[in-house]
């Protein structure tokens, strides 16, 4: 298991590092927290291992990563409704619950990784659509997920990473 460190540098920045490389990325609005909840914002504190990969093969091709990858669909997204019994888990649209969509015209979701957070069991109210994915122009804070610029996510992708670390601040 291949695991990257990532640790706050402020509220909602951080330093991935992997094999003496280091990238700057974008963390939740909410900063990060051992006690995440729904809505709050936060990075999940501690592991997050990596589960699959994701991505837009209109818009490139598949990254190379030592996980599985498929591509999305337009009608892909993630159930965030903690009252629905799909709560953080993929489902197809249209949907009759809370969910975000994966197709998403903004690039943001042109690559997600499928972070292990509250998905082992389920647990409602805790946290959902934990993902590493591209970051907004200015490293932008997060929902609560890992981002950072398309070309460096690639990169490390392209390590071979299995999962993450959050640090406390």
């Amino acid at each position: 298991m291949l695991v990257a460190a990532v640790r706050p540098t402020g509220r909602s920045e951080g330093l991935v590092t992997l094999q003496g490389r280091t990238w700057r990325c974008a963390l939740g609005k909410g900063g990060v927290s051992a006690a995440k909840m729904e809505g709050d914002g936060a990075t999940p504190l501690g592991p997050l291992p990596l589960r699959r990969i994701l991505y837009r093969a209109d818009r490139g091709p598949a990254p190379a990563c030592a996980l599985p990858v498929e591509p999305i669909a337009r009608d892909d997204g993630w159930c965030d409704d903690s009252s629905h019994p799909a709560y953080n888990t993929r489902i197809r649209l249209p949907h009759d619950a809370r969910h975000e969509q994966l197709w998403r015209e903004d690039g943001v979701y042109d690559v997600i990784g499928l972070l292990g957070w509250n998905d082992a069991p389920v647990v409602r109210g805790r946290g959902s659509a934990i993902f590493l994915h591209v970051a907004r122009p200015g490293y932008a804070p997060t929902e609560g997920c890992i981002a950072l610029e398309p070309r460096e996510l690639r990169a490390l992708l392209a390590t071979g990473v299995t999962g993450f670390e959050v640090l406390p601040g």
